[in-house]
């Protein structure tokens, strides 16, 4: 097992039982003290996030993961059905895992999946996606100010604030960090 100065951002460690993913290490020594490593992690279960730190020395668990790149087929009740374009495999998720990713998949959109002991863990999404607007109002002449914005809705239900000249129908990107329009596609 390798020591926790070995420990680099990305890498799933066991702690507590539970798989965390290692968010961010930075190594220190203060002063005349031992030196210690100050992790920032994630709980793969429950995605909760704990600053902790270890010994220098500390010998720590790496989890072997495994990443697959899976698109998005349909959505099935509680379930969302994923195929490996590899083996042409179907992989049901369910909703919980999937969680807000829900509002950017589109049919034959592709995510990562992260397994740890061949059970998916994560989902990680590409950093932006283009979606359709379903329904959007039309600004109102004279109504520009200073970036004045409006409500509209896309293809998977999210709702998200974009610029007046935008129309209903056309194809926005959108980030999955924060849902933030990001402009036409």
């Amino acid at each position: 097992m390798p020591a926790a100065n070995d420990i680099r951002k990305g890498q799933v460690i066991k702690y507590n039982g539970e798989p965390h993913l290692v968010m961010e290490t930075q190594h220190r020594t203060p002063g005349n003290l031992r030196a210690f490593v100050q992790m920032k992690m994630r709980n793969l279960r429950y995605g909760k996030s704990l600053d902790q730190r270890f010994n220098s020395t500390d010998t720590i668990e790496v989890l072997p993961t495994e990443k697959k790149t899976l698109e998005f087929s349909y959505v099935d009740r509680d379930s969302y059905a994923f195929m490996d374009p590899e083996t042409y495999e179907t992989i049901e998720l369910n909703a919980q895992l999937v969680g807000d990713a829900k509002n950017y998949l589109t049919a034959n959109g592709k995510v990562d999946v992260l397994y740890v002991d061949d059970k998916p863990i994560t989902l990680e999404l590409p950093s932006s996606v283009v979606l359709k607007i379903t329904e959007s109002a039309d600004g109102i002449k004279g109504d520009t100010a200073s970036n004045v914005q409006k409500p509209a809705t896309l293809e998977t239900g999210l709702v998200v604030q974009v610029p007046l000249f935008i129309k209903e129908g056309e194809l926005i990107k959108i980030s999955t960090s924060d849902g933030s329009y990001m402009g036409r596609a």
